[in-house]
């Protein structure tokens, strides 16, 4: 194939995904004012505990097998790689350019988090149905295309509702515990006579780290025990473990998939509701990106190392390491695996950040306008990275 017919092949995905962002846009404006901020942020925690749960149950149970899984070793590493090449290449990000407090756990998932979700489930199964596509039959690069879409959204969703989860909350939590102190010591400096009765802000300081001290060494084991199992049960997670469960085992899985299966409806009620999961995420997408025009929250170097993360550093790490890992031999000799593993290199920030933002209601609009700018240059970065991704594999 030549450059331009990949090129077409590689846009062809990109451009559904803008579209239905445009439409979304839309919905938010003044003039349509059907997905205000509220609605966002109520369709946001539906998407988070019911649609896609029941997406990476539905395409897990249905198309990954154990062997599937044995077979497939290496893309838990090749996330695992992205998310700590990422999370290094942002915290590099937030000591260099020192933004503000509340956008350091951000910028680092921003960095750290691909969309290995509802991107690749759109992306690759649209790659194989272009015409020219390097990967085989249609109907067979599809289906392997949805199974290693699905075992990638379940390695993802893993890794952003722990890794990621953790460090916006943590973000949101510091930037709180930090207004509150500076609200004390504000109300302390005020010529209220009752501020007389209060320590003062140096004596205040001292407690306060005092009694950080001691709470942290009586409960760090438990908190942090907590945490995981707080993570490990997020609805997405639980979805993606029953999902792998059902797929490994051959009497559950016939319990539900297939034809002649005894309990198959559930199998097609749980995908009926799957099925809402990418429309409404990238309508909010599109409603999000409004309310990133709306805003100039975040300086333009912050927008520009994330983007140079992102779409720089990243595809070019990943291209390194899938060619390397492909001459050890650690790679099924399939090429659609190898153009998986590279493209989860190349993608956008996760959509999932911008939930967690709204779920700790913290860099709201400074998310949005990370969003807005990412998601915009994806359009281009996305279809060049995939061009020359076809090229290499072709």
């Amino acid at each position: 194939m030549g450059f331009l017919e990949l090129l077409e092949v590689a846009s062809m995905p990109i451009v559904q995904v803008l579209l239905i962002s445009v439409l979304g846009a839309f919905l938010a404006t003044d003039y349509c004012s059907l997905l205000s901020a509220d609605t966002r942020r109520s369709v946001n925690k539906l998407v988070f505990v019911v649609f896609t749960p029941c997406i990476m149950f539905a395409n897990l149970a249905q198309t990954v097998t154990l062997q599937d899984i044995i077979s497939w070793w290496f893309m838990p590493i090749n996330v695992g790689i992205t998310f700590l090449v990422g999370g290094i290449l942002g915290w590099l990000v937030v000591k260099l350019l020192n933004p503000k407090p509340q956008l350091h756990g951000l910028i680092i998932a921003t960095c750290a988090s691909g969309n290995m979700g509802n991107l690749m489930i759109i992306l690759v199964p649209a790659i194989c149905d272009e015409e020219g596509s390097p990967f085989g039959n249609r109907s067979v690069c599809r289906s392997i295309g949805l199974s290693y879409s699905s075992f990638s959204m379940a390695l993802g969703g893993f890794y952003i509702w722990t890794y990621s989860y953790q460090l916006v909350r943590s973000s949101a939590t510091q930037f709180k515990a930090l207004g509150l102190v500076k609200s004390a010591n504000k109300d302390m400096d005020s010529d209220d006579p009752r501020s007389l009765l209060l320590p003062k802000p140096q004596q205040n300081q001292d407690i306060e780290i005092q009694v950080k001290e001691k709470v942290s060494t009586r409960t760090y084991i438990k908190d942090l025990l907590h945490q995981i199992l707080e993570e490990l049960f997020a609805p997405p997670t639980v979805g993606a473990i029953l999902g792998f469960v059902f797929g490994a085992t051959n009497w559950l899985r016939n319990l539900i998939i297939g034809e002649n299966a005894p309990l198959r409806v559930i199998q097609d009620s749980v995908k009926l509701l799957g099925d809402g999961t990418i429309p409404c995420i990238t309508l909010i997408l599109g409603g999000n990106l409004i309310q990133g025009l709306r805003s100039s929250a975040v300086k333009t170097s912050v927008i520009v190392g994330v983007i140079c993360v992102r779409y720089i550093i990243l595809p070019v790490v990943g291209v390194g390491v899938v060619q390397l890992a492909w001459s050890l031999g650690y790679l099924p000799p399939d090429p659609l695996f190898r153009y998986v593993l590279m493209l989860q290199f190349t993608l956008p920030p996760a959509m999932n950040i911008s939930t967690m933002a709204q779920l700790f209601d913290v860099a709201q609009d400074e998310c949005s306008v990370i969003f807005l700018w990412t998601y915009l240059v994806a359009s281009l970065a996305l279809t060049m990275w995939s061009t020359i991704f076809l090229s290499i594999l072709s």
